[in-house]
């Protein structure tokens, strides 16, 4: 298949808002596919690329964006796959200049629609709403299978594309295989965000509330003495987290899955800034030298399996109830209550010992591998900061046509100047856009016709979870999360927050 198809679907997907037309589409392309088309289509519809990593950045990929692009499209997504493949392998002395001819070869074979499409997917940028509950959807649509069956099996699998080909191959009966397996790490559960307490209570009744912990989401997987950590993107990790291997040879289970998270923490006990506990991710030699400068601890919140027995459709009271009996000292704290005022306390307990808020979660609830739904609900204390809007960039499909991604800035008091944070697009209303895009315009100074440089004069209002450490940004920090919630006209761009108060909240000093 020409990648002009599967781009042109992508934007056909973007521009609609009806989840079943967005399947409805997907399923018609998903037909099309062929052999390992098939596993190439659904990833990159599912909004990323199959390689894990490729080492190009946004400035690479702007860099050769602009390049002349081919007058018709000839590319295969098979050639454009393994054109990534390559530049995934490159290592070594010189190896990002090279990266930076071979994308640029890969997009000089490229039409402006492919080109778009292809910049898009590698920088994460792909907002077309075709995420993994869609993509399913329009597999069920193709084959004619259940949707919750695909559900499982992918959920079981932890592996989308692979259950996509089985399935467009060989039909229904090809589900059969995909069960599950220790050391073959599972999709984790997500949660969706509730706006308080007051609402995540008022949807689930009496909840398990649970530490909310910004660490490391992991997956234990055991039997016997053999152990294999996984993380949140089901990369083996083991060699990195020696202490969560340790602590789960010591547990009375012959066999278990668990989900937790790890977590460095501080002599007090309160919890080291994110990026402190993701630098033993990151670590493959010295790993017992940064132990003994940020030891992890584990602490678990869910029990998927258990010496022969699956427990992904057992109410979450009674999995609850198993982990508690076999790993008593490693479960997050957890209080079950409907009261409010209970709720509210143990939220301050949780805040006051430096952790992000609660999770909620309905004690009934099964574990739904992979899926976003509301039987857990995270309650989280958003920091808020008025900063200066500094660029924009110029949006695409459903955004096509107005300035969306800003640039977001902080004053620095000693010079006068702003130091950017970092950017988001999240939160706005198409009120808002089109407000923005009239306004960005009048106070733009400069354009390499996909970001607008502002004068720094609109203070906008922004949530966001962290402040985490950044190579990326001038001051080394970054937002996490960072949402508009409103712009403030009554602030000239002086009354902006500093730099000053960002690093207080990224150091605990200030809780904003």
């Amino acid at each position: 298949m020409l990648l002009a198809e599967l781009a042109s679907t992508s934007r056909e997907v973007a521009a609609t808002g009806a989840r079943s037309v967005k399947a409805e589409r997907l399923a018609a392309l998903l037909r099309r596919l062929e052999g390992d088309e098939i596993e190439i289509g659904v990833a990159w519809l599912s909004g990323h690329p199959r390689q894990s990593r490729l080492g190009i950045g946004g400035a690479t990929v702007h860099g050769v964006r602009g390049s002349e692009a081919a007058a018709a499209p000839s590319l295969t997504l098979a050639d454009a796959d393994t054109a990534l493949a390559r530049i995934a392998a490159l290592a070594g002395a010189g190896s990002g200049g090279e990266r930076q001819r071979s994308l640029a070869a890969l997009f000089a074979r490229a039409t402006a629609e492919e080109q778009d499409f292809l910049a898009r997917l590698i920088v994460g940028e792909l907002r077309q709403g075709a995420l993994a509950g869609v993509m399913e959807d329009a597999l069920a649509k193709a084959t004619g299978i259940p949707a919750a069956e695909i559900r499982r099996a992918t959920m079981l699998s932890g592996d989308a594309e692979a259950v996509a080909r089985a399935v467009l191959h060989e039909g229904r009966a090809a589900l059969a295989r995909f069960q599950v397996e220790l050391f073959r790490p599972v999709q984790p559960m997500l949660a969706s965000p509730a706006d308080d307490l007051d609402a995540a209570l008022e949807r689930l009744g009496e909840a398990a509330l649970e530490y909310k912990l910004d660490g490391a989401r992991v997956q234990l997987h055991k039997s016997g003495e053999e152990v294999r950590v996984f993380s949140r993107r089901m990369n083996d990790v083991t060699v990195a987290v020696p202490e969560l291997v340790e602590a789960a040879r010591a547990l009375p289970a012959r066999e278990m899955i668990l989900d937790g998270e790890a977590i460095a923490l501080r002599e007090d006990g309160r919890p080291h800034p994110f990026q402190a506990t993701m630098r033993r991710f990151g670590r493959r030699l010295d790993v017992e030298a940064l132990r003994g400068e940020l030891p992890l601890t584990p602490f678990f919140f869910d029990l998927l399996r258990l010496d022969g027995a699956d427990f992904f459709d057992v109410p979450a009271r009674d999995r609850f109830e198993a982990l508690a009996r076999v790993a008593p000292a490693l479960v997050v704290p957890r209080r079950v209550t409907g009261d409010v005022d209970a709720a509210e306390a143990f939220l301050r307990e949780a805040l006051a010992r430096g952790h992000e808020g609660l999770m909620a979660k309905a004690p009934e609830a099964r574990y739904e591998a992979g899926r976003r739904g509301f039987s857990w609900l995270k309650v989280k204390e958003a920091h808020t900061l008025d900063l200066v809007v500094l660029a924009a960039e110029w949006g695409h499909g459903r955004r096509k046509g107005f300035l969306s991604n800003i640039h977001l800035g902080a004053r620095d008091a000693a010079s006068g100047g702003f130091v950017m944070l970092g950017k988001t697009f999240k939160g706005m209303t198409d009120a808002m856009l089109a407000w923005q895009t009239q306004r960005f315009q009048e106070l733009a100074v400069a354009t390499d016709g996909y970001t607008v440089q502002l004068r720094p004069e609109l203070v906008v209002e922004v949530a966001f979870n962290d402040v985490q450490e950044s190579p990326h940004y001038p001051a080394g920090l970054a937002l996490r999360f960072a949402r508009v919630k409103r712009y403030r006209p009554d602030k000239a761009a002086a009354q902006a927050d500093t730099l000053e108060t960002v690093r207080a909240i990224h150091e605990g000093r200030l809780s904003s």
